[in-house]
């Protein structure tokens, strides 16, 4: 693992951005990643279809909590129809570490942007396999 991307990783953990609930929240949802007990909650203000503030709340693991940090400072600022297409790849590469071969710890880096799509779609829960 990079260790420029490993520390990124430990500091948005340790010292998340974005992080609480958010008054008002136009999109509230939570996920829960049932295998570890990962959970992340977003709150978006939406204005003029675009993000103008994002809140996230939960507990898990340093890379669950880390991507909701990395995710919500990218969300800033952006249209919702540009959201909704943020892929996994997007955030796999905003992350910087390679996931692809433990799936556990893939569940634990996407579970954020589960919880995003899963609220901006208003779809309830998602499941694992459907495309983010």
């Amino acid at each position: 693992m990079d260790d420029i991307y490993q520390q990124q990783i430990l500091e948005h953990a340790k010292y998340p951005h974005n992080f609480g609930t958010l008054e008002g929240a136009t999109v509230s949802h939570e996920e829960l990643n049932p295998l570890c007990g990962d959970k992340v909650r977003i709150d978006l203000l939406i204005a003029d279809g675009v993000i103008a503030d994002v809140r996230f709340s939960g507990r898990g693991c340093a890379i669950s909590q880390a991507s909701a940090s990395l995710l919500t400072d990218e969300l800033k600022g952006m249209p919702v129809e540009q959201a909704k297409t943020y892929s996994k790849d997007d955030l796999l590469e905003l992350i910087g570490i390679p996931l692809s071969r433990n799936p556990t710890r893939l569940k634990c880096a996407l579970l954020s942007l589960k919880t995003l799509k899963a609220g901006l779609y208003g779809v309830g829960h998602l499941h694992d396999d459907d495309e983010l």
